[in-house]
């Protein structure tokens, strides 16, 4: 496979419909997955406290949340394949190589390519599923195209509107847009902690109060209007029977179906 369509699109079909699934053999990988998950939590936090700072544009906010998450999924890649990452994975999807390194690289780097793109396109939607089990986690990514439903969070950038206003319009319009970011701020403020409740810290939480847990998180934007979820998800205690020996990539699994048609209408997955 030479051609760069076809391995952009084998990309997409590795993406498509599946999830990392981690093991957490131990009390230190809980940790470390715990500390993953606190970060998120901040930067939930710093978010919402960006979004109710009337002196810093969307635009600029909309920018960190995306160099944020590159710089995670960055960092993810080089944790599993190392600094030659784009190699292992473009190996794993030219059939060189078979092995859970190279499928997790090019899942990653699938992410990785796709939030790259997501500041300059629009109408698409990004989806994102963590769930705890016993003894692993999955991490479920999916860009989709739809709506968001009355569950979301809606905003608006004075940034993105294209029109030809009179200055007390565009006044009314910077101030109705400043509005609908502090309510955003507010929704965020209030549900960032059902990450923290996904993922207690194993230090302090027993066992069994810990093995299963979620939230899902769903960013997208139509023209100036911004939507979000942020939300706790039950995983399926059914789910899995074996306990995994190495991360791997599953099919993503009923709970990802169940909180696309609780939190979007109409929606597609496009990869």
């Amino acid at each position: 496979m030479n051609d760069r369509s076809d391995r952009l699109e084998s990309g997409s079909e590795v993406l498509r419909r599946q999830a990392v699934r981690i093991p957490l053999p131990d009390v230190e990988a809980e940790r470390s997955f715990h500390q993953n998950m606190m970060r998120i939590a901040a930067a939930g936090d710093r978010k919402s406290e960006l979004l109710d700072d009337p002196d810093v544009p969307l635009t600029e906010v909309y920018q960190d949340e995306l160099d944020e998450m590159r710089q995670s999924f960055e960092h993810r890649l080089q944790q599993v394949a190392g600094e030659n990452y784009y190699d292992v994975a473009t190996a794993y999807l030219d059939g060189e190589r078979d092995d859970w390194i190279g499928a997790l690289a090019a899942y990653y780097l699938e992410c990785y390519y796709r939030l790259q793109e997501r500041y300059t396109v629009d109408e698409q939607i990004f989806f994102l599923l963590i769930l705890r089990y016993p003894k692993c986690f999955t991490v479920n990514l999916s860009f989709l195209t739809g709506e968001f439903s009355s569950d979301a969070v809606r905003y608006e950038s004075s940034k993105h509107v294209d029109a030809d206003l009179t200055e007390h319009s565009r006044e009314q319009l910077h101030a109705d847009c400043q509005y609908s970011q502090h309510k955003a701020a507010e929704y965020l403020r209030e549900h960032v902690d059902c990450i923290r409740g996904a993922v207690p810290d194993p230090d302090t939480t027993p066992f069994e109060q810990r093995q299963y847990g979620g939230f899902v998180h769903i960013t997208g934007r139509r023209g100036s209007t911004f939507g979000e979820v942020l939300d706790s998800v039950a995983p399926n205690p059914d789910r899995f029977d074996e306990q995994p020996s190495t991360p791997g990539l599953v099919p993503e699994g009923p709970e990802a179906d169940r909180a696309k048609q609780q939190f979007l209408t109409d929606s597609q997955v496009l990869i």
